[in-house]
């Protein structure tokens, strides 16, 4: 499983991250996770807003954090 963050590194991308790593661990799930903060690549996605998550090439998420329950929906 390929999992992206997309966001230049502010607070709320940071928090997302971190979010993200937690539901990982807790779901015991292998998954490669990157930080993706170049903006010619975040917009390749067709994201124009951050933080985003993309989950095996399908973007789940823009422009908000998403709660720990929502990653563990979308790696289980």
């Amino acid at each position: 499983m390929e999992i992206k963050v997309l966001g230049p590194g502010c607070p709320k991308c940071k928090q997302t991250e971190e979010t993200v790593k937690q539901a990982i661990n807790e779901a015991g799930v292998e998954a490669d996770l990157e930080k993706v903060t170049d903006t010619m690549k975040i917009a390749s996605y067709g994201v124009f807003g951050t933080p985003a998550v993309v989950v095996d090439g399908e973007v789940k998420i823009v422009g908000k954090i998403p709660s720990k329950d929502d990653v563990l929906k979308w790696i289980k």
